[in-house]
């Protein structure tokens, strides 16, 4: 069965630099340690897999001051092996306002980025927010899609004050207003978004231009309505994703299989929706 992964990182050194000064928060949130792997590691570890990835570029530094993952390096790690990365999500800063909107042209045009990802909670805004939709409505022009995280994170977690982060910057609710506000903009929601999951699935549900991948989670902690949801009124609507390099490969895969989803139902989560809403 083909896989594609709609959410994998880097996990590369320019991958970790981009989180400073989070990577020590996520090496014990994720009891492990938080290291940067050689880019023939990481291509290795997916085509033993038989995992076909989309990058995912980040960018945080208004909030940080660390230097991005950005859109011309997940270009050319994608290019560079076109079998293993068959598309990059790009990132931009919402907080850089103008800028942000020529950072997305240069992206799609020049880049080829299938789309952009963002993550409100570490980037400090809401999607929601009216201040950055001239952005939404350039990003919605060049006719690519977004994927938004909800849902708390790794990322400050255990801290004190979170290490200045907000959860509900990633709640479903924004989700919904954006989508409402922009019908024809493709809207895919990473993660589950616990502890939204029910609100996440309401969204999903209600909102047509709105999509989910399951990043981020062992696929044994999804909650009961959800497993069934996946197999259900959500069957069109989910995508499989890994975030790696959160968690080990062979692990989730496995996992999944223990769902015991039918051939059908897992061909459309692991490849058939993203085939058909992306074109990949």
């Amino acid at each position: 069965m083909r896989r594609i992964d709609l959410h994998c990182y880097p996990g590369t050194a320019e991958w970790i630099a981009s989180q400073q000064p989070f990577p020590a928060a996520l090496a014990e949130y994720w009891n492990k340690p938080w290291e940067p792997r050689a880019e023939e590691e990481v291509v290795a570890d997916l085509d033993k897999h038989g995992i076909e990835a989309v990058l995912v570029a980040f960018d945080i530094e208004t909030v940080t001051g660390a230097p991005p993952c950005g859109n011309d390096y997940v270009a050319a790690l994608r290019d560079r092996h076109p079998d293993t990365f068959i598309g990059a999500w790009g990132a931009v800063d919402p907080l850089r306002g103008e800028q942000a909107i020529a950072d997305a042209e240069t992206a799609v045009r020049e880049h080829g980025v299938l789309g952009f990802h963002f993550h409100p909670i570490m980037g400090r805004y809401a999607v929601d927010d009216r201040q950055l939709y001239p952005l939404f409505e350039a990003i919605t022009a060049l006719g690519v899609p977004v994927m938004i995280d909800v849902g708390t994170t790794g990322m400050g977690a255990g801290m004190p004050g979170g290490m200045g982060a907000r959860i509900r910057h990633a709640h479903p609710r924004a989700v919904d207003e954006l989508a409402a506000d922009f019908p024809e903009l493709t809207i895919i929601a990473a993660h589950p978004g616990w502890p939204w999951i029910e609100e996440m699935t309401a969204v999903a549900l209600h909102k047509g231009n709105v999509y989910w991948e399951m990043s981020g989670w062992a696929p044994k902690h999804f909650p009961q309505q959800l497993r069934t949801d996946i197999r259900a009124r959500l069957r069109d609507k989910v995508m499989f994703g890994t975030d790696h390099p959160s968690l080990p490969f062979e692990r989730i895969l496995r996992e999944w299989d223990e769902l015991d989803y039918t051939e059908a139902v897992m061909h459309q989560v692991f490849h058939g929706n993203a085939e058909r809403l992306l074109g990949l």
